[in-house]
């Protein structure tokens, strides 16, 4: 049967790839929120590898946290990201693969915990921000960027920001210096609808000022796969995902399901697979992560995991209309 233009070029879309889209592990870092980011050196390690095998674009690999806020003896190693752990785990790193840390606004001591970059082994520093730190973060981003560091900004919570906050925010985002403005469903509450309008949204600011928009899915409503999907269609070229979903609460989109999804040969899911066999399933009994009725009923309501996290850790937590019960009491009151 002859195709027409107009089929073959929705064919197109579908099996072929964009090559500007890159793809960002977030593993060893939103995992870190189950564990306290007590991962072994191994562990790292060997995402590490499996990230360089499979040619991941980006690794963040933990936190930039101030140890003024997060105890030493009580967080491990991957909540600092100090240069001789990160060397220590993962050497000079010589591959094409970028090593990327969080630096949360406010909980961060930037101007002293991030070193110039040609002390450092990282490459990228992502602030992650609340509508309110604004011009904290913005300070960070210029920090970092005169540093030498590639940046980004993820805004968090953005199901419960109102849109004149949310224009204001981006306007002055899309003045910075930053390269990379991430769209986070931070608590898994958003449909593929919602996800269109603000990837459109961000688009609109970031696209003028030279600037590329990602997104950061939770799967509170098992859709962070499906929703980072939604976000590619729309644009969106910076793609978070973690093996195996890892992350916290419910998790994340994950990465075994992305990469196949993207049809880029550059992409190899072995290795992912491999890693995700011998040292991320283990964990999960231990950490729990992944969807489960809690955690929907938190998306559902667009609030906060932590309240499920408690609920899951209790020896209540088979009894899931109690836990219906109990937040939707305090839902109306």
């Amino acid at each position: 049967m002859q195709q027409t233009t107009e089929t073959s070029g929705f064919a197109g879309r579908w099996v072929s790839y964009r090559e500007n889209i890159k793809v960002l592990d977030a593993t060893i870092r939103d995992g870190g929120l189950m564990n306290d980011s007590k991962f072994e050196d191994r562990t790292v390690k060997a995402v590490y590898d499996a990230c360089v095998e499979a040619g991941i674009d980006y690794m963040e690999v933990g936190y930039k946290a101030s140890k003024k806020v997060f105890a030493r003896d009580r967080y491990g190693d991957w909540r600092f990201c100090d240069e001789a752990d990160l060397r220590r785990a993962l050497g000079d790193n010589p591959s094409s693969l970028k090593i990327s840390v969080m630096a949360d606004a406010e909980k961060t001591d930037y101007h002293q915990d991030i070193l110039p970059k040609s002390e450092s082994v990282i490459d990228l520093v992502r602030v992650a921000t609340y509508i309110h730190q604004i011009p904290v973060a913005l300070d960070m981003v210029k920090d970092a960027h005169d540093k030498g560091y590639s940046t980004g900004i993820n805004l968090m919570s953005i199901s419960n920001v109102q849109e004149r906050e949310l224009n204001s925010a981006l306007e002055l985002i899309a003045t910075s210096e930053v390269e990379t403005i991430c769209l986070v469903d931070s608590f898994g509450a958003l449909y593929s609808e919602q996800v269109d309008y603000l990837v459109q949204k961000y688009l609109c600011y970031a696209k003028a000022a030279g600037k590329e928009v990602g997104v950061h899915m939770h799967n509170n409503l098992q859709l962070a796969f499906s929703n980072t999907i939604q976000g590619i269609v729309q644009g969106a070229n910076f793609l978070d995902a973690t093996f195996g979903g890892l992350g916290r609460g419910a998790g994340n989109c994950p990465m075994e399901l992305l990469l196949r999804f993207l049809h880029n040969p550059k992409y190899n899911v072995r290795p992912v697979l491999k890693c995700l066999q011998e040292e991320i399933e283990p964990m999960r009994e231990a950490l729990g992560w992944g969807f489960s009725v809690p955690y929907m009923l938190t998306g559902f309501l667009n609030r906060h995991p932590r309240s499920a996290i408690k609920w899951n850790a209790s020896p209540e937590k088979d009894d899931i209309v109690a836990f219906y019960d109990k937040i939707t009491l305090e839902e109306e009151a």
